[in-house]
């Protein structure tokens, strides 16, 4: 059901029915259009976002991102081996963490400070509300290099960051040392300190 729930949204993007940056409508509405259950509309939908077709805002809706569908590159992503996130994260995370420490504005520490109390308030409860809080802390993060292209490709990739912290987190008990992490990676943006910043990252890539 899951996967006809997906090809039949899929066409109606492909059939331009939304339009790119428009909100979708809410699982209810699609539930009752489809004919199908709001839990596989759920579903269907964070296909589509993981694919990169869909941007889910939290307590927002969802929205349409582009009418391309990235699914190979998405694929091939996700059929990288922990090892092989690992180095991506370095590559691509680290890196512009240390751009964000250089460039962040205001407005992004506040976006950060924000995102980073949601991810404490889930930290020793749900893993799913969790590791949907610390994806927007992280994409925030990425998104202070300012660098559109930097944001885009970390958006795709977040599928993979995903997967593997709510494996982590599933299999070894929760560290707060390590969260903490995340506040000591802020603290260092805001000091604007970027070698600080990316060691840090580092550190919590490889925790």
């Amino acid at each position: 059901m899951v996967e006809l729930a997906v090809e039949q949204l899929r066409q109606r993007i492909l059939d331009g029915v939304w339009t790119v940056g428009q909100r979708l409508p809410t699982e209810p509405e699609l539930a009752s259009e489809l004919g199908i259950s709001r839990n596989t509309v759920r579903e269907a939908m964070r296909v589509l976002a993981f694919s990169g077709l869909v941007e889910v805002r939290q307590g927002d809706g969802s929205y349409l991102r582009t009418r391309v569908d990235p699914l190979h590159a998405v694929l091939a992503m996700s059929r990288c081996s922990p090892e092989q996130a690992r180095e991506t994260r370095h590559i691509l995370e680290a890196e512009a963490i240390g751009l964000a420490a250089e460039r962040r504005t205001e407005a992004d520490l506040q976006g950060l400070r924000e995102a980073l109390a949601g991810s404490a308030a889930h930290f020793h409860s749900d893993v799913d509300a969790y590791v949907s809080c610390d994806l927007v802390f992280h994409q925030r993060l990425v998104d202070a290099a300012h660098n559109p292209a930097l944001s885009e490709l970390y958006r795709y990739f977040s599928g993979v960051v995903a997967a593997a912290l709510q494996h982590n987190m599933s299999s070894v008990p929760r560290c707060q040392t390590v969260f903490d992490l995340h506040g000591q990676i802020l603290e260092a943006i805001e000091q604007r300190d970027p070698q600080r910043a990316k060691r840090l990252s580092r550190t919590l890539i490889e925790s």
